[in-house]
């Protein structure tokens, strides 16, 4: 994802609720994420899909790599000679 530019991409509900339609662009052209505040407070934050769907991949990516490691430190791993076996008797 791209890194937010602090002077440009946050922006109040009511100015956000103007200009709905130019902010959509914006988003899809910079692929960087809206903050919209409400009340002085973030309240929410808009993203292009391809971005979010990346950020989705990437999380299920560590989520895995934590799930392996978790598996590993629990004993419950595979050696690599053992894989290597297992596939050769495959072949």
């Amino acid at each position: 994802m791209h890194r937010i530019n602090l002077d440009q991409d946050i922006q109040p509900l009511s100015v956000f609720r103007s200009e709905i339609a130019y902010y959509f662009n914006k988003v899809k052209k910079t692929k960087r994420p809206l903050i919209i505040t409400q009340n002085g407070k973030s309240s929410a934050v808009l993203l292009d899909v391809a971005e979010y769907q990346s950020m989705i991949d990437k999380i299920e990516v560590l989520e895995d790599i934590k799930l392996a490691e978790e598996q590993i430190s629990s004993g419950k791993g595979i050696s690599h000679t053992k894989v290597k076996r297992m596939f050769a008797k495959r072949a």
